[in-house]
């Protein structure tokens, strides 16, 4: 498997797949400018196991909400390509339908969709989020995880070069949770993966596969799905959904991860906030603090514009952008309010 992993076709394809959309930023530029020669010193690295990932760029971003992102040199990232090209179809096959994020024809609108279809079957739902989900992975629990499908130890070292790599990017934004059993050693537990890797948001749902399938096995709920660490079950009486709460601290406490506090049944009618939206049985409603971040962002747009510091073309695509996203909710009501009331006027003459 390694062999494939670092053979030419991979490395060329997860150079292809991680410069897609960026070949004109600086460092993909440089990187392709001598493609070949890079290529092939990252192949004798891998070959030789010399390689060693390199540090990482971080900056926060504020929506949805304020995350500290990190991202891996690109030539690292053409190896998280090649990883994942070779590892995804292995794991792939073992995931439920019902997970989403990060997955062939698993986005956002299709989870959307399966949301609503269970709030039309069913009057209760329970929806959990975990806390501090990407900083709190353990990396033993994710390790062994792994080694569980890999069996060449090979692909199992680059794994582990990767997740060293990442090992403290992510300190600041945990707070220590101490699980039963645990002695005053747990805090110095390695763990944590960067948010902006490809090969985080591939472990992170290897890392919670078997717990979707403890939810689709052992608690029998049949309407269950998961998109990253946001998931919610669906039941028609309450108790059966606080037993399965209860269930769920004690099967997460093994993958030494712990819920945000305050989850609790509720009936779908009063609405479930998911993903950016409010789903309810007959209908969908954009989130009230996204409809007020857009427009400003759009105030902020059209003020570009009029500066002549952004063209007619890049507003227009931004304006699609999250058109063709809303427009999977009840929002033309919205998108009336904010055009309706939108004037732009032409850039003045230098």
């Amino acid at each position: 498997m390694y062999d494939q992993l670092i053979s030419w076709e991979n490395l060329l394809l997860a150079y292809r797949k991680a410069s897609k959309g960026k070949r004109g930023h600086a460092n993909v530029a440089a990187f392709e400018y001598r493609l070949e020669d890079n290529l092939l010193a990252l192949h004798a690295e891998l070959q030789d196991q010399t390689y060693r990932p390199g540090g990482y760029v971080s900056f926060y971003i504020h929506e949805p909400k304020r995350r500290l992102i990190s991202a891996a040199p690109f030539r690292d990232r053409v190896v998280h390509h090649a990883l994942c090209n070779l590892t995804e179809p292995i794991f792939e096959r073992s995931f439920i339908a019902d997970s989403y994020a990060n997955r062939v024809g698993k986005g956002t609108h299709r989870a959307l969709d399966r949301c609503q279809h269970f709030t039309r079957r069913h009057a209760y739902v329970l929806q959990c989020d975990i806390r501090q989900f990407f900083p709190a992975i353990d990396h033993a629990v994710l390790r062994a995880t792994l080694a569980r499908k890999i069996d060449d130890p090979r692909v199992l070292w680059l794994a582990d070069q990767i997740l060293a790599s990442g090992a403290g990017v992510l300190h600041e934004q945990y707070d220590m949770v101490y699980f039963p059993g645990d002695d005053l050693l747990a805090a110095c537990h390695p763990r944590g993966l960067p948010i902006g890797n490809l090969t985080s948001q591939f472990w992170a749902n290897c890392y919670l596969n078997p717990f979707d399938h403890f939810i689709k096995r052992e608690l029998r709920c049949k309407a269950y799905l998961r998109y990253v660490d946001d998931f919610l079950l669906f039941a028609d009486d309450k108790p059966i959904l606080w037993a399965w709460y209860g269930a769920i601290q004690a099967r997460l406490a093994r993958l030494r991860l712990a819920l945000h506090p305050g989850a609790h049944p509720r009936p779908v009618s009063e609405g479930v906030p998911f993903l950016g939206f409010v789903i309810y049985p007959d209908r969908r409603r954009l989130k009230r603090r996204k409809g007020v971040h857009y427009a400003r962002k759009l105030r902020r747009l059209a003020n570009a514009y009029a500066a002549g510091q952004l063209s007619l073309d890049d507003l227009n695509a931004s304006v699609q952008g999250w058109v063709n996203h809303v427009r999977f909710g009840n929002t033309v009501g919205l998108r009336k309010a904010l055009f309706g009331s939108l004037r732009l006027h032409p850039p003045t003459p230098a």
